[in-house]
Parts: structure tokens; C-alpha cells; sequence
């Protein structure tokens, strides 16, 4: 396990600020010794959950044929067919992943695909799990396309946490599956849309893990 580089800046300031914190404390109060205990504590845990959110597990995949990987990390709030109405226009079964800030927000190719389709949409920001975010939330759509032509859409997602998706792919890049294309910061949410005739895999409130858990298998 590693920390994800873009971390570095907020994680060094997160500990800066700590340490100022702590310096006001103490100066202002100086003999309340339980205040500067609790102080402290609170500093630790905010300092290990900012390092935490940022972690890159080490995760060896073996790809098998046809299968369609989770891209994020979490809980399975969404499996349902429904109107894809950005880029297939069409109906499409959605599985959504909803991402809470303890989980790990690195996001990973799903198959051996090249992407065809990039596009961000500045929003609003709901709650990731409100039934509407996909529409109306800052979110970036990605559609991935195999060697026979099989395409599934991911949605990166932002939260009422969540105010910067990044995505380090761009159209024409081809990866495999659990190869890294982006990160969201702080709680948010990935959608996946998969061909009418996909088998599923999973079901609601499945706990889910980026390059482990099959989704779905294509036909």
C-alpha cells in the first residue's frame, strides 16, 4: 500500500494545520491539560483519516474474459435497468457504487478496453447516494470499448463531500483491467452502465472492492 501522490499537498497541509491548532491551544489555554489531550486525539484522528483516504492498496488482478471489474471501492446502492440518456440513449442496466469518505477513492479501468468517450459535466453537489446525482451532480463520464465492440459507461460521481474528480485518462488510451484512470476526493459515487443483455453480478448492499469484485459478466 502507498499514498496516492495528489494526497501529498492536502495531507502536508491537514498536518500543518493540526500543528498550528495545537500551538493555539496550548498558548491560549495553558494549564487545561484535558483540553490539550482532547485536542491532540482529535488532531490524530483527522491527521490518520487524511493519510487513510488517500491509500493505494496493493491489489493483483487477474483478468478472466467477458467480466466487468468494479471500478471503486464500496457499497452497492443502485441495480436497475434504466435510460441511459447521455451517450448509448438507450436502456441500460446501472449498478452504482456509492463511495463513503472511508473508503479508498482510487478508480480503475473495469476490462481490457480502449476509452472512445471523455466528457466532464460541472454540477451540483447532493448527497452521492441521492437518486438524482447521476444527472445533476459534478460528474465525468468515461465510456470503455473492448476488441468487439462491447461498451460500458462510467460515471465518476461527486458528493456533498466531494468537490474535485480527477481523471488522468483521456480518448484513445487503451488499458487493462485495474489499470488506474482517476480519483474523486471525499465521499462520492461511481455508475456503471452495461449492455441490456449484461448478467449481474452483485446485488444491493453488496460491500464491493476496485479490481476484485466482478460487477457483471458481458455477453
Amino acid at each position: 500500500m502507498h499514498i496516492h501522490k495528489v494526497g501529498y499537498p492536502i495531507i502536508l497541509i491537514s498536518l500543518l494545520l493540526v500543528v498550528l491548532i495545537l500551538f493555539f491551544v496550548i498558548w491560549l489555554w495553558p494549564h487545561k491539560h484535558t483540553v490539550h489531550i482532547v485536542c491532540i486525539v482529535l488532531g490524530l484522528m483527522w491527521s490518520i483519516w487524511t493519510i487513510a483516504f488517500f491509500r493505494v492498496p496493493h491489489r493483483k488482478l487477474q483478468a478472466e474474459a467477458d467480466s466487468v471489474y468494479s471500478s471503486a471501492d464500496g457499497t452497492v446502492v443502485v441495480v436497475e435497468d434504466v435510460f441511459e440518456p447521455e451517450y448509448f440513449k438507450d436502456i441500460r442496466k446501472q449498478v452504482s457504487v456509492f463511495m463513503s469518505p472511508f473508503n479508498v477513492h482510487v478508480n480503475w479501468f473495469p476490462f481490457h478496453s480502449e476509452v472512445v468517450y471523455l466528457k466532464y459535466h460541472p454540477g451540483k453537489f447532493l448527497i452521492a447516494n441521492h437518486p438524482k446525482s447521476s444527472l445533476l451532480n459534478e460528474r465525468n463520464s468515461i465510456v470503455f470499448r473492448d476488441t468487439q465492440g462491447r461498451e460500458v459507461l462510467v460515471r465518476q460521481i461527486a458528493g456533498i463531500l466531494a468537490r474535485r474528480i480527477l481523471c488522468f485518462t483521456k480518448t484513445g488510451v487503451v488499458g487493462n483491467a485495474g489499470d488506474e484512470f482517476g480519483i474523486i476526493r471525499f465521499g462520492s459515487r461511481v455508475d456503471f452502465y452495461l449492455p441490456a443483455d449484461t448478467k449481474i453480478t452483485v446485488k444491493l448492499g453488496d460491500k464491493v472492492k476496485g479490481k476484485k469484485t466482478v460487477l457483471a459478466i458481458l455477453n
